[in-house]
């Protein structure tokens, strides 16, 4: 039995470096598995070590098929190259701002500034009260490719940024809509050229890039960089393996005959948020939809400085969860209800095992933090994000605790964001 289980992380190892670290503790394992084969396991400790054991596969075939699949496909990618002037498709970048004039004023610079020479810029100004109109007007004098279009103040619907992107997407004078936030600044220049290389392949209908934050040094944006992290190499991943569910408003591109030709916000004007995620949900299939996740398309924008916003922004984001389409949900539901029994049946096996379970069980749970510990901070580096130590594992099981609570909570009322 020995010689079978080294022959078979000797296979993995080739494949992963999760499979790799696995196979440098072969040895330990097997030591426990020696162990585990000289005690007598009744009933009901192979009950308990069968559900952990089938927990744990489809934890490890989340991860390596999903979570890993961006790194994965980063390193597949070709480098950057620049398109010349008559192969660039034209592109609109839309960018809605409400009482956004400091945001305004600090990155939409960096908008104008892209290698890419086939581009506009619509600022729509949502109903702003500051000086945003003066800003956008400001910029305008200078650059021929900045133009403008309004909500007016008081619009009497549930979500004016909607509207604010259909004006938007109305005005646009190219076929290539590209969206990010007044508060966003891309990675580098290229940003427009990597985001558009998504459709290279004329079937591709959908892009969709990874939108970070900023990071600092309170334990806030520790949570906010961790599940931006997550969340974001979840709906790559799942993208990249065409089972597209979302994308966020602040990185991403689609062409504006889709929005037409499907409606847009039609069937979705009555939701405060979800002109990102519900309208992907919605438009995307497994064959229309392209992953860029380069380090020059990557967008940063700073984030929620107290506990209070960003839980009030989660749940923004979460009320509109229960509009997905029944698979989406199906998937999405699928690996916290694992991790979460994950957890409980490692409970289980403390308090009602013996040596054997608890060998068994503590060996799955080292052995799936490593994977977890592997792939999080590998895909972290490749994206430009702090990495992280032990702290996954509070925030691996807080964090679904969190959202499952949000869930049973009633949608906010307009204007309690």
């Amino acid at each position: 039995m020995g010689a079978k289980v080294h022959k078979n992380l000797h296979i993995c190892k080739k494949s992963s470096n999760f499979a790799g670290i696995l196979y440098d503790f072969a040895p330990i394992m097997q030591s426990i598995i020696d162990i585990i084969g000289q005690i007598s396991l009744g009933t009901a400790d192979y009950c308990l070590i069968g559900v952990l054991a089938v927990l744990f596969v489809y934890q490890v075939y989340f991860y390596t098929r999903y979570i890993g699949a961006p790194q994965r496909y980063a390193k597949r990618q070709a480098p950057y190259t620049p398109i010349s002037a008559e192969q660039q498709k034209g592109v609109s970048v839309i960018v809605c701002a409400h009482n956004e004039e400091h945001n305004l004023q600090d990155y939409l610079q960096s908008l104008l500034t892209q290698d890419y020479s086939n581009y506009e810029v619509i600022v729509v100004n949502d109903g702003s009260e500051d000086h945003t109109r003066e800003v956008i007007e400001e910029y305008m004098r200078y650059d021929h490719r900045i133009v403008t279009t309004f909500v007016p103040r008081g619009a009497r619907v549930n979500s004016t940024k909607k509207l604010a992107i259909t004006l938007a997407v109305k005005r646009a004078k190219y076929d290539y809509l590209l969206l990010t936030d007044a508060d966003c600044r891309p990675e580098s220049p290229h940003w427009i050229t990597e985001m558009m290389r998504g459709f290279d392949d004329p079937q591709k209908e959908i892009v969709i890039g990874f939108g970070a934050y900023y990071p600092d040094h309170t334990r806030i944006n520790r949570i906010i960089q961790y599940d931006t992290l997550f969340c974001g190499l979840q709906y790559l991943g799942m993208a990249l393996a065409r089972r597209p569910y979302m994308g966020v408003g602040r990185n991403l591109a689609y062409k504006k005959d889709l929005f037409l030709r499907t409606g847009g916000f039609s069937t979705m004007m009555n939701q405060r948020a979800g002109d990102d995620d519900l309208l992907v949900n919605h438009v995307a299939t497994k064959t229309n939809t392209a992953v860029v996740v380069s380090r020059e398309s990557i967008t940063w924008s700073p984030a929620k400085e107290t506990l209070h916003d960003w839980l009030l922004q989660k749940r923004r984001h979460i009320g509109v969860s229960h509009d997905y389409t029944s698979n989406s949900k199906t998937r999405l539901g699928i690996e916290p209800v694992t991790r979460g029994l994950f957890y409980l049946m490692l409970i289980a096996a403390g308090v009602l095992g013996n040596m054997a379970v608890w060998a068994t069980a503590g060996l799955l749970f080292i052995a799936r933090l490593i994977m977890q510990l592997t792939i999080i901070n590998l895909s972290a580096k490749q994206l430009g994000v702090r990495g992280f130590g032990l702290v996954i594992l509070w925030y691996d099981i807080c964090l679904p605790l969190v959202t499952l609570n949000m869930l049973t909570k009633k949608p906010l009322k307009a204007g309690q964001w």
